[in-house]
């Protein structure tokens, strides 16, 4: 995946992890590679406990990756002191998945989105309200809604502080963590719709992560599918619709609901048989085999490789690739 220019997120071989007990470790992400052009939006898709939300918490640097490169505007932050990574943190900030959990009650929305400012020294504290003030008008909320607290607020409206929040230092690359899955459906639209507005206004860089693909379709330009902490299948948008490759990435767009009750009936929904396997102690060769109507032996034996199909459509399948 080194043919591509304008790499402005590089993320080389990431792995992430976890000591559970004495020798044993949870794989939570394990070995994936991806880059995101400036300017675009990269959706990271699939099951829950599958490893994306570790990515995108390691990418911010949340989590210490365990081995791995991440390259951000040509700088590998995971070499950064830490003065380093303060000052670099100005250009990478998340919107987290729980509006409820994500917002410090004690604070008024004017102290939260002013944090990261006062943590950076960013202007007095006359500028420091006007930005505030421009931040909430941004985001559909009005200025007077600064002196107040998260509790008095809706989900949508405190989804639109933590977007307001991120947004305060100017960031340019923004990983949004599940943002509206906490949201009633009603409201789910209206932050895509933000999210994607602002993107254009300000020229944001996304890396939006979801287990909802009909959202995801929405947002993004291009998709990475995720499984027990691997990359599986990466294109874009339209490709990846209408040329599923592997065999996960065509049970998650089976279950995608139709509006239509006609076609909704005719739908062949792909049932995957098992269970998620344990990250602690996944499967040999493709982690997917054991779920996997089409695995034979060699899949057992040997990891598949992430390879591309065509010039930015990749799959990591012994079935699909064995012939390339």
């Amino acid at each position: 995946m080194d043919n591509h220019y304008d790499k402005f997120v590089l993320v080389e071989y990431l792995q992430k992890y976890f000591r559970v007990s004495g020798k044993q470790k949870l794989k939570a992400v394990d070995g994936i590679s991806f880059y995101i052009k400036r300017g675009e939006t990269l959706g990271l898709v699939g099951e829950s406990g599958c490893g994306k939300s570790t990515a995108g918490k390691t990418i911010l640097g949340l989590h210490k990756p365990t081995n791995g490169k991440i390259i951000i505007d040509g700088q590998d932050i995971t070499k950064l002191s830490s003065k380093e990574k303060k000052q670099f943190t100005r250009k990478i900030q998340m919107i987290f998945q729980d509006p409820y959990a994500s917002l410090n009650p004690r604070m008024t929305v004017s102290d939260l989105i002013a944090e990261g400012l006062t943590i950076h020294k960013m202007g007095s504290k006359d500028t420091k309200l006007r930005k505030v003030h421009e931040l909430l008008k941004l985001v559909g909320l009005n200025k007077e809604h600064a002196s107040r607290f998260p509790h008095e607020f809706s989900g949508g409206q405190r989804q639109r502080i933590g977007i307001a929040r991120a947004l305060a230092i100017e960031p340019e690359f923004i990983i949004c963590d599940e943002p509206v899955s906490a949201l009633d459906v009603s409201i789910q639209a209206q932050v895509i719709n933000l999210l994607i507005k602002l993107q254009k206004e300000l020229h944001l860089t996304y890396l939006f992560i979801a287990h909802d693909l009909s959202m995801v379709r929405h947002i993004s330009d291009r998709i990475a599918v995720m499984y027990l902490g691997k990359l599986v299948e990466i294109a874009d948008t339209t490709n990846l619709f209408e040329n599923t490759l592997h065999p996960y990435t065509k049970a998650l767009l089976s279950a995608i609901p139709i509006a239509d009750p006609h076609y909704e009936d005719k739908k062949q929904s792909i049932q995957l048989r098992g269970e998620l396997p344990s990250s602690i102690n996944p499967p040999s060769g493709c982690t997917f085999r054991t779920r996997c109507e089409f695995a034979t032996s060699a899949c057992a034996e040997k990891e598949p490789k992430l390879i591309a199909i065509t010039n930015d459509h990749f799959v990591a399948c012994h079935q699909v690739t064995s012939d390339k």
